[in-house]
Order: structure tokens, then C-alpha cells, then sequence
């Protein structure tokens, strides 16, 4: 007769493999090995953390694939129920790019991938899925973050900075424009990127490979910018979000400057794409 196996039947089986495959040295260790097998689940792989959405792809009808920044793990990949019941712990509305949430997961080790149990907002956007400048600069970092932070680890100051950096944005009202420069030069520091700005005299280039200035031109390569723009790097550089409005930018500008950030991120990271966003957020803030 075709069907399951009973549990005494399992158990038995189970058993046997252990007494065929281990060693024991007394009974009390037989007896430890017994006890895993009637042990039920627990919830000591569940671990509540934040994190900040970077990337999801849909992975069936009822579940996606979400990429994120924890704080607890740095960046982790999750796959996540999302039921249409209205009951259901996980709303799909909440990974929207950069979205902060609070959430719990069953971490088990041996796999990358990480079911998500429970999931809700801890900061609430009052304005950046509704403003379009600000959702299209989202969209643009969430996938320069997602392409560009691979530490699979503990980061506290970076999630720090992130999670400061989107409720800045959110809560700012105006003088935006420079955000996405400001936040990509201070990341930098982050990643161990950030260019030596000593020794900076009028009229010097910028050499991208090497991250300094010079006062020749390089000759071995051609990722350099001219004085001009050097000049206008090196301001960039000391902005923060508080002074950044001071330094007035046309879009050729700005655009040209997003450019050069671009490009020196792709020369120090390996296998940095084109992104998909970056010629939106080019039109913006004419």
C-alpha cells in the first residue's frame, strides 16, 4: 500500500542511520544524538533587525527576492511572502527603493537566502515616493548601493549613514539638487574609496585611477579630469547636506559631475555596470 511513512517508522529509520554512520562513545552521547531528532523547531534562528531596500525581483506570484542593507548583517538577500490577504504580516507596498523597515527573518546557516517572517516601516516616508525628484534620486542610489556595497557583514557607521542620508532627503524641503553627489563623494569613505584631497593646488588635474591630484597631466592613462573640473570636485568634496545649497550648479554641471563620480566608481570597483537610472536622473534639475 502506497502511502507516508509513520513517525515511529521514521524515528526507527533514523536511528539505524545514526548507529551506522557514528561512533559513540557511551550511551548518554546516543542519547544526545536522540534527542536532536525528537527536538522540534524552535525560533532560535529568528532575528528581529532594520534594513534599507535596495533591489526586489519578483520570484513567483506570492513571494519576491529582496536585496538589502541591515544593520545587523549588512547586505543580505531575503525571500519574501506577499500574500494579497489584507492579513498578511508582509505588505509588497513596503520595499519600495530605499525604504526603511523593521523586520524578522530565520536566519539558518548554510544558505544566503533568508525567509522573512514579519515586516513593517520604522520610518514612514512623508515625501520621497511622492515627489518625483526625489523618487527618481531613490531609485538612482538604491541601485548604485545595490550594485556598489557587497560587504555581507556588520557595518553599523554605514547603515548609519544610510539610514541618515534617506530621512535627510525625506525631510528636506528644498536645496536638494546636489543630494546624490554629496551622498556618492561621503560614501566613498565608507568603502575605503575616498580620494586624498592633500596637496591640492590650483590648476592641478585629478588623476581617477590613482585618487590624487597632480599638478602634470598622466601620460600612462587617459582617466584624468581637467583643472576646471578638479576644481569643481575638490568643492564638492567638502559639501555636506547642510552647506550643499551654497554651491550653485547648472544641469551641465551637475550632470558632468555625476559623470566623473560614476566613472570613478567604476574603476575602483570591479564589475560596476552602467546603471540603468543614471541617464533619468541626468535630465533632472534643470
Amino acid at each position: 500500500m502506497c502511502g507516508f511513512e509513520s513517525a515511529s517508522a521514521v524515528f526507527d529509520k533514523d536511528c539505524r542511520v545514526l548507529n551506522k554512520h557514528v561512533s559513540f562513545n557511551s550511551l548518554s552521547d546516543r542519547d544526545f544524538y536522540v534527542h536532536l531528532l525528537l527536538k522540534p523547531e524552535t525560533n532560535d534562528m529568528l532575528q528581529k533587525s532594520k534594513g534599507i531596500v535596495l533591489h526586489t525581483l519578483k520570484y513567483n506570484d506570492n513571494s519576491v527576492i529582496v536585496d538589502m542593507y541591515t544593520e545587523l548583517s549588512g547586505r543580505t538577500s531575503f525571500l519574501v511572502p506577499v500574500p494579497r490577504s489584507r492579513k498578511s504580516a508582509v505588505k509588497a507596498v513596503l520595499f519600495q527603493p530605499l525604504s526603511l523597515i523593521e523586520f524578522e527573518a530565520d536566519y539558518r546557516p548554510n544558505t544566503t537566502l533568508y525567509r522573512m517572517k514579519e515586516a513593517k516601516s520604522f520610518y514612514p516616508f512623508s515625501s520621497l515616493p511622492y515627489d518625483p525628484y526625489k523618487s527618481s534620486i531613490a531609485l538612482f542610489l538604491a541601485e548604485f548601493l545595490y550594485r556598489a556595497v557587497r560587504e555581507e557583514a556588520e557595518n553599523k557607521p554605514l547603515f548609519a549613514y544610510l539610514q541618515h542620508s534617506v530621512v535627510w532627503l525625506d525631510e528636506c524641503r528644498q536645496g536638494f539638487a546636489n543630494f546624490h553627489l554629496v551622498f556618492l563623494m561621503r560614501l566613498s569613505r565608507f568603502l575605503g574609496l575616498y580620494p586624498n584631497l592633500e596637496n591640492y593646488h590650483p590648476g592641478d588635474y585629478f588623476d581617477l585611477l590613482n585618487a590624487c591630484f597632480t599638478s602634470s597631466c598622466p601620460r600612462l592613462h587617459a582617466s584624468y579630469i581637467s583643472p576646471e573640473e578638479s576644481a569643481r570636485l575638490l568643492r564638492l568634496m567638502r559639501m555636506n547636506y547642510d552647506t550643499m545649497h551654497l554651491f550653485a550648479m547648472n544641469r551641465v554641471e551637475r550632470t558632468r559631475c555625476l559623470t566623473i563620480i560614476n566613472d570613478y566608481y567604476r574603476l575602483h570597483l570591479p564589475d560596476f555596470p552602467v546603471l540603468k537610472s543614471l541617464e533619468v536622473l541626468k535630465e533632472l534639475f534643470d
